[in-house]
């Protein structure tokens, strides 16, 4: 990778303007556990490609998002590689953010003037899991109707707002083409523009205070 780069940087000097965000100072005694925040920024990255890719076939229908699921598995070249990339980079995503947060409790990185960025990302998993919620109704499949008809069910336990809430996520009363509609596009647009603002504040934090020692 440093032969790679040595030669981006002698065509496109990337070196030099870029020092400051290029080369930054690490702590000693560091482990491979900080490298955990890093394995989850590469499934988001993944998970952004092979979204792109995949929302080129689906169809957000209620008649004809499950029948596009199918083709994408079944008839689009490689559909079936990308369909499963997309579905486990998601789920290794959401486990290495939970190792993630769970090393930075350990070593008391949360600790100020830190406490600004875990919170940045204790916010940035609970965007997280409301992607990969909104993401699981896509199939529309029984087992995916389902779930989401629990899961939103939920939210009307909520004292004195849960039916407007539930009428809020559904878009209606019920489960249905409408729910599908505002899934999908809290799915591909929003959350994950959400997503991208929070991981750069996370990124920028850091990168203006530094890593913290292990303790």
């Amino acid at each position: 990778m440093g032969n790679i780069f040595d030669w981006v940087d002698s065509r496109f000097g990337v070196r030099k303007p870029h020092s400051k965000f290029l080369e930054r100072r690490i702590p000693e005694n560091l482990n491979y556990s900080y490298c955990l925040g890093g394995m989850a920024f590469t499934y988001f990255l993944i998970l952004a490609v092979t979204g792109l890719l995949l929302s080129i076939y689906y169809v957000p229908s209620e008649k004809e998002a499950y029948r596009s699921i199918v083709m994408i598995t079944n008839e689009v070249m490689l559909g079936w590689l990308i369909r499963g990339l997309h579905k486990w980079s998601a789920t290794l995503f959401i486990i290495f953010i939970m190792l993630h947060t769970i090393r930075v409790f350990v070593s008391k990185a949360y600790r100020p003037p830190k406490e600004l960025n875990w919170m940045v990302g204790v916010l940035t998993f609970v965007v997280v899991m409301a992607s990969g919620f909104t993401g699981y109704l896509l199939p529309w499949d029984q087992k995916a109707y389902w779930a989401t008809e629990v899961g939103t069910s939920m939210i009307q336990t909520v004292p004195f707002i849960g039916d407007y809430l539930v009428y809020a996520v559904r878009g209606g009363t019920e489960v249905n083409g409408a729910t599908l509609i505002r899934f999908y596009s809290f799915h591909i647009l929003y959350l994950p523009i959400t997503i991208s603002l929070l991981l750069w504040a996370h990124f920028h934090i850091v990168k203006k205070q530094g890593i913290s020692k292990w303790l």
